[in-house]
């Protein structure tokens, strides 16, 4: 009997041994195959984002003879990329949020000094060696409302204008940093709220309507470079030629984003942006520029 015993115990603890290492190795394997998923996603997307904050400030007092204007100034900006790549394919995504305030001793009114909303995404699928066919879409926009020069009068806000662009065409991408994208064939969508029309055209949409179709051709460049350590300047640069309207005066939009990094958080920043648009303001075609440099936190994702 005990013999009979004895081996029944035997039976159970081995049972049990063996159920403890099947499930450790259950458990290791979930591991690994987690583990491979999660390599996998991070080899098939790429992210890299940036907040930046920036500030700056001067003050004078009564007693001050050279005359001057106190003033307080301050950027937000969110800068972030998701790639992916898989196999022949590539689709490059790119968001950008930019908001500033310039506030003036004595001023009614604060005054903007960056209000940006874009997004821009580009497909590619491989052609031969660093060509790709491609199709992309390019959405921009603003946060605030805007005023003309006077500070009395609102000329848009949030979503008006708002540019829409979308099309095929090819792409030549050596790397993330380095790559251009020609469409010959480009639809674009002006959106401006009809309350800004009623009185006269505004962004190039004419008096009591709300849109403006464009079609024509759109060149995208994109180049970012290391000048040296701690020190890298970001460049993107469009074009547009709409083949229904004046195709000679081609639409340029070029920024800018130079970064000097003091330290992990914090860096010294300059922003430009220079477009031309001859619709924007028919009565005369100007280049709007607009620069910001100050010295900000920064924090990357």
């Amino acid at each position: 009997m005990m013999k009979v015993i004895f081996a029944f115990a035997l039976m159970l603890n081995f049972s049990f041994l063996f159920a403890q290492t099947a499930e450790k190795e259950n458990i290791n394997q979930n591991e690994l195959a987690a583990a491979r998923k999660t390599d996998t996603l991070s080899d098939v997307w790429k992210k890299n984002g940036k907040i930046m904050v920036l500030f700056n400030q001067s003050a004078f007092n009564n007693a001050w003879m050279a005359g001057g204007t106190s003033s307080m100034a301050g950027n937000f900006v969110l800068n972030y990329d998701f790639n992916y790549k898989k196999g022949i394919n590539v689709w490059d995504n790119k968001f950008i949020a930019a908001y500033g305030l310039t506030k003036l001793k004595g001023a009614l009114r604060n005054t903007k000094t960056d209000d940006r909303l874009e997004w821009n995404s580009l497909y590619g699928k491989k052609a031969i060696g660093n060509w790709y066919y491609s199709a992309f879409l390019n959405i921009k926009s603003q946060m605030d409302s805007g005023f003309d020069s006077t500070g009395s009068i609102r000329i848009s806000h949030f979503f008006s204008p708002a540019y829409l662009q979308a099309g095929p065409g090819i792409l030549w991408k050596k790397s993330d940093n380095l790559k251009f994208n020609f469409a010959p064939a480009t639809s674009r969508l002006i959106i401006v709220d009809g309350k800004f029309t009623k009185l006269t055209s505004s962004f190039g949409v004419d008096q009591v309507k709300t849109t403006r179709y464009e079609f024509g051709a759109s060149v995208l460049a994109y180049y970012k470079l290391k000048i040296m350590e701690n020190v890298s300047v970001e460049n993107i640069l469009n074009l547009y030629s709409n083949y229904l309207d004046k195709p000679k005066n081609v639409d340029v939009d070029y920024q800018m984003n130079l970064v000097m990094k003091v330290n992990k958080y914090m860096s010294a920043n300059v922003s430009f942006q220079a477009i031309y648009d001859d619709n924007a303001n028919p009565i005369k075609s100007e280049v709007q520029i607009r620069e910001v440099f100050g010295l900000g936190i920064n924090y990357g994702f």
